[in-house]
């Protein structure tokens, strides 16, 4: 029993994460709720025949100035301490989420001025994100940041399907605006539970003293691209999350048109993979000992593998468990190139990289997903998968040749050169 739960036991020792924790959940509770208010209230305040339009602007506005503002890596923001980051995104949520409620009671609310609020909100998204696992990197040693990793994953994961209930009954009982006030009050926790945890963590200079004459790590913009090893994780993330865009077009089009089936197959579908997406994140806190880079692949390669059966059109009980089963290796794929991140990543640069990571997963399915469109039209739903899986594949394997190659160089560059026979 004691080996089912030491991973996240050691996790939960830290204190700093033992004050984090409830607020992050409570967060995430709101994030969730935030799924279901935005949609309803901007549908209650658009004009008519314009809710639509104006369902999906509020939603953009919840996400694109945060991936902007990350993108553009601010010097002044890449160099705050993880707590300070992790409050200033809390307390800005919770300000421009909590103004929903006061303007509408001041009868001054439109949907205009909801959209302006919810991309205020988004400003420090990525970098509160990335506030988060920054700290955790300060406070575990790396063999527990994996397991840290996924137990922040799990808990997110979690809030964010928990909260659209929630957010249904307080829809129900008194409106849409009541769901965000709960929400704004949510972010105060995380305010509260950073500023708990602020004197439990390590200074953000606690890396080694710099020698004399040393150079000291770059923080630019351009620092991450020195980095190859992380620049080369960033790119198969991006890649990775873009190649998995075209499932979440084609799957429904594919069960609804090619296969003329009821929901109740798509729902299927979805609940098989939910099921193994969360028993993968759990089994992810077992992960952090082994080698993360060739597990990083293996994700990768193994995800593929497991989407030829949907794409090749095999009977649907081996296509759902193949789906089970992908969505199972798929789970950990963040946790595991977090902790490599966090290992590869001078403390310095560690919130800008992983500000930059969010971003890039922002971008990546929706652009993936957009690409998907024209191509399902051209050439089927089925195929679009089965190419999808074929690529994902290929992408893995080429990412493992790639860093076997890098890692032999290196060796033979630190190993001695052979000895010369002695002249005769």
């Amino acid at each position: 029993m004691r080996l089912a739960v030491s991973p996240y036991a050691a996790v939960l020792r830290s204190p700093a994460l033992r004050r984090l924790l409830p607020g992050l959940a409570l967060s995430a509770v709101g994030d969730g709720m935030r799924i279901v208010a935005l949609s309803w209230l901007a549908l209650d305040l658009a004009p008519p025949g314009r809710g639509a339009t104006w369902v999906a602007v509020c939603s953009a506005s919840a996400v694109l100035p945060g991936l902007v503002v990350a993108l553009l890596g601010s010097r002044p923001l890449g160099r705050l301490a993880a707590v300070t980051l992790g409050t200033a995104d809390a307390l800005l949520h919770a300000v421009a989420l909590g103004a929903v409620p006061a303007l509408a009671a001041a009868g001054l609310l439109d949907v205009r001025g909801l959209a302006v609020l919810l991309g205020v909100a988004s400003l420090l998204g990525p970098w509160g994100s990335a506030a988060r696992y920054t700290l955790l990197a300060q406070v575990l040693p790396d063999d527990d940041r994996v397991a840290g990793n996924a137990l922040l994953s799990t808990v997110t994961e979690l809030g964010t399907l928990v909260g659209p209930a929630v957010a249904a009954v307080l829809i129900a009982a008194s409106g849409p605006v009541s769901a965000f006030a709960v929400d704004a009050a949510t972010f105060v926790a995380l305010a509260v539970a950073y500023r708990a945890a602020r004197r439990l963590v390590p200074p953000p200079d606690g890396a080694p003293a710099q020698a004399p004459g040393e150079r000291p790590v770059p923080t630019g913009a351009g620092a991450v691209l020195r980095l190859p090893a992380v620049t080369g994780v960033l790119a198969l993330t991006f890649v990775f999350f873009a190649l998995y865009g075209p499932v979440e077009v084609a799957l429904p089009v594919h069960v609804h048109e090619e296969l003329g089936a009821p929901v109740s197959v798509l729902s299927a579908y979805v609940v098989a993979f939910g099921v193994g997406a969360v028993l993968g994140g759990v089994t992810a806190g077992w992960l952090g000992r082994l080698p993360l880079w060739p597990l990083t692949t293996g994700i990768v390669v193994g995800w593929g593998l497991c989407l030829l059966p949907l794409g090749l059109g095999l009977p649907r009980p081996v296509s759902l468990a193949a789906f089970a089963l992908g969505a199972f290796v798929y789970a950990p794929y963040l946790a595991v190139t977090t902790g490599l991140i966090q290992r590869l990543s001078p403390p310095a640069l560690l919130p800008r990289v992983l500000a930059l990571r969010s971003a890039f997963l922002g971008f990546s399915v929706p652009l993936g997903a957009v690409l998907a469109g024209p191509v399902v039209v051209a050439v089927g739903a089925r195929p679009t998968i089965l190419g999808a899986a074929v690529a994902t594949v290929a992408v893995g394997l080429a990412a493992a040749v790639l860093a076997l190659r890098v890692s032999r160089r290196r060796g033979d560059a630190a190993s001695p050169p052979a000895a010369r026979p002695s002249p005769a």
